[in-house]
């Protein structure tokens, strides 16, 4: 009998301690703008290095308004793994300055081909854009995901703090070439600018 009550009270205690902590919390977050990896990780008593391993998150750097992310659970043991030789064979074919330019490169290799993006690529290709400025530009900077925030407040396929940013993708694709052709003289001079520069 004292044994049964000593289990009891030990469980009803740890209960109290994790109401008390915030841990016994929702194990999912919702990306809100704004929101960073960094941020969510201090929200939830977490690290970014534990959040981008459970949710298979490649740029640490790079999440999205509405995507949902789990902030308690184990990643598969092949995930983080394929992450990084992803990384380390684009570190072998490009001269990187910084991990966002491997991660450029990740995202423009052939295994991101446009028609993983579907309905999106379709659109910014019947608005004026090319393929080519698909994967040199959206690509890299947003990952084709017209509702992409960064960290920096840069937003939309082409990643910009301009109105057409948070436009539709006829919008936004429209103003990336207004852009590019105001900037840069054409969407050549753009997508050569950003080969060299790794942003645009």
């Amino acid at each position: 009998m004292k044994i049964k009550q000593a289990v009891v009270v030990t469980t009803t205690s740890a209960a109290g301690i994790l109401g008390a902590t915030g841990v016994a919390s929702a194990d999912q977050v919702t990306v809100k703008a704004g929101d960073t990896l960094a941020s969510i990780a201090q929200e939830t008593g977490s690290s970014i290095d534990v959040l981008a391993s459970i949710n298979n998150i490649q740029d640490q750097n790079m999440i999205f308004v509405g995507e949902v992310l789990q902030t308690t659970g184990n990643a598969s043991a092949n995930q983080a793994p394929a992450a990084q030789a992803s990384v380390e064979q684009a570190a072998t074919t490009v001269s990187p300055v910084s991990v966002d330019d491997i991660s450029s490169q990740v995202a423009a290799a052939p295994t991101q081909a446009p028609a993983s993006s579907g309905s999106t690529y379709d659109q910014f290709i019947a608005n004026g854009g090319t393929a080519a400025m698909w994967n040199t530009i959206v690509m890299p900077e947003s990952e084709g995901n017209p509702n992409a925030v960064s960290p920096n407040g840069y937003r939309g396929l082409g990643q910009t703090k301009e109105g057409w940013g948070t436009g539709s993708v006829a919008e936004q694709t429209q103003g990336m070439i207004n852009y590019a052709n105001s900037r840069y003289g054409s969407i050549d001079g753009a997508l050569a600018f950003r080969d060299a520069n790794g942003w645009w």
